[in-house]
């Protein structure tokens, strides 16, 4: 079947595949994102905390803490210069114990190695100070950290590669694909099946991209890893916040742990935890309420259990195998794989949202 010329495909309408046609476009790209769902940002960028994080948790020199720290910027720059709702509410991580401030401090330590200046251990009484419904014996407060509305950020990049000529295209599935020397012809159902031809493909389709890359016979299987999906639950709490800013645990191994999260107009949420899952599947499941409820009250005493309720449930892309500890963010070019013009983005999750726009200057810089 004949393919339709275009010069640039990008497969995926999430908060990073919109921020990579954005920079696409703006470079004078003929760009279309193919979105599978009916609407733009419905897996990941819709079903998180919404948290511009200051990049505090990760390996120094790993894509991770490099597009957080310099995503944070650009970020918050992008939203003041296009009037997106966002806010600088500040976060505390809380050690509940004295066993814990060890831990606090190499965060800290580990923070300082990224770029994160700003951070400051407090103790105690200056944590009561700050937030006295928390029960802790210290906390490291970052005061970059914030907060957006990730609904209308996708939306003004929708708007700027609409505006540099690109399209958005909906309810449009990326079936399967293979790349000869006119470029790599992909083949798209949207009611019926229509093949596009395109000099540069970019998979930004999240928690389909391993499926999104295996779909290109092509491309050798050690360069798809396998994407590992982890549930987490959000509970909604009734009546007004305790807290002015956000509060985390500790992290472990698997997330940042249940937090206390807040909306931009200060509505109280907490989550998520994290469970990893066989497929891709937003039902709440019940029994959750008393590992939430034992987990805040260890810093969080005077929860009161009846004001928690059943939020939404957002599943992440991990790389990292129950058994592993750290996974990076994988961007897999033609150096990689071999295929001229392709570009696979795998394992974005948290801090993918801060790092969006990062992310999009690595993508463009790497066809320069």
């Amino acid at each position: 079947m004949p393919s339709e010329r275009t010069d640039t495909v990008v497969v995926g309408a999430g908060v990073v595949g919109l921020a990579v046609a954005r920079g696409l476009a703006n470079k004078g790209r003929e760009v279309i994102v193919l979105e599978a769902n009916s609407a733009i940002g419905q897996e990941i960028s819709s079903r998180n905390s919404e948290v511009i994080h200051p990049g505090i948790y990760y390996p120094p020199e790993s894509l991770k803490a490099k597009c957080c720290v310099r995503g944070k910027d650009l970020l918050y720059r992008y939203c003041e210069s296009r009037g997106i709702p966002h806010k600088r509410l500040g976060k505390l991580i809380v050690a509940t114990g004295k066993e814990q401030v060890v831990q606090l401090e190499q965060l800290k330590s580990n923070a300082d190695q990224c770029g994160v200046n700003d951070l400051e251990l407090i103790n105690r009484q200056q944590l009561a100070k700050l937030e006295p419904a928390v029960e802790a014996e210290a906390a490291l407060l970052s005061p970059s950290t914030g907060i957006v509305d990730s609904h209308a950020l996708m939306l003004a990049f929708q708007a700027d590669i609409e505006a540099a000529g690109g399209s958005v295209v909906t309810n449009s599935r990326l079936a399967g694909g293979y790349p000869d020397q006119d470029g790599i012809h992909l083949q798209v159902i949207s009611g019926g099946e229509t093949w596009l031809r395109a000099s540069l493909v970019i998979n930004a389709a999240g928690l389909s991209a391993s499926h999104v890359a295996r779909s290109i016979p092509d491309i050798p299987e050690k360069w798809i890893p396998r994407t590992w999906y982890v549930k987490g639950h959000y509970f909604s709490y009734s009546g007004q916040s305790p807290f002015s800013q956000l509060i985390y645990p500790l992290p472990d191994k698997y997330s940042l742990g249940i937090h206390a999260a807040l909306d931009l107009a200060m509505q109280l949420r907490f989550g998520p935890d994290a469970q990893y899952c066989e497929g891709i599947d937003y039902s709440f499941i019940d029994g959750r309420k008393d590992h939430f409820v034992r987990s805040i009250r260890s810093w969080f005493p005077d929860l009161q259990e009846d004001k928690l309720q059943p939020g939404y449930v957002g599943i992440r892309p991990k790389l990292a195998a129950p058994d592993e500890d750290f996974r990076d963010f994988e961007i897999s070019g033609p150096s990689h794989h071999g295929i001229p013009g392709l570009v696979n983005l795998f394992g974005i999750e948290s801090p993918g949202l801060t790092s969006c726009l990062a992310l999009a200057d690595l993508v463009v810089d790497s066809f320069r």
